[in-house]
């Protein structure tokens, strides 16, 4: 089992904060031959005459010196991760949790927000001191 991110306890709480039940941590899936660890599984039950929304989120803290390099790491696991989610958990959607202050710089950089866009990445932008979720971008 792959190393848990050093901001995935801060994303955990975060999204219990927000009512979301953690129901995997970490979401195994088997995929052709190809064992796969998602960070987190998370459920949540929008009211009670309404179907439950199921996420799975891939945390990331970009906190070694090259945030590109970080980023394309991301990208790839992101794409492989919902690729077989869509196969195994159709119903569950992929997000990648990112800190706020990347966010605010390195993702809003041009190049970034058009990969974001064209490869239709789901983002959970995060508060690493604050415990919380700053942000749902769909």
């Amino acid at each position: 089992m792959p190393a848990k991110d050093i901001f995935h306890d801060t994303v955990k709480i975060g999204l219990e904060k927000e009512g979301w039940e953690i129901t995997h941590d970490p979401m195994y899936l088997d995929f052709g031959g190809v064992e796969i660890y998602i960070d987190l599984g998370a459920e949540k039950l929008i009211a009670a005459e309404r179907k439950g929304e199921k996420i799975a989120v891939e945390v990331k803290s970009f906190i070694s010196g090259s945030a590109i390099s970080e980023f394309h790491k991301a990208l790839g696991q992101f794409i492989n991760y919902r690729t077989a989610l869509s196969q195994k958990e159709p119903d569950r959607i992929m997000y990648l949790a990112v800190p706020n202050t990347i966010y605010e710089t390195f993702f809003k950089l041009e190049l970034i927000q058009l990969i974001i866009k064209t490869q239709n990445i789901k983002l959970i932008v995060y508060n690493p001191n604050r415990e919380e979720i700053a942000q749902w971008i769909n």
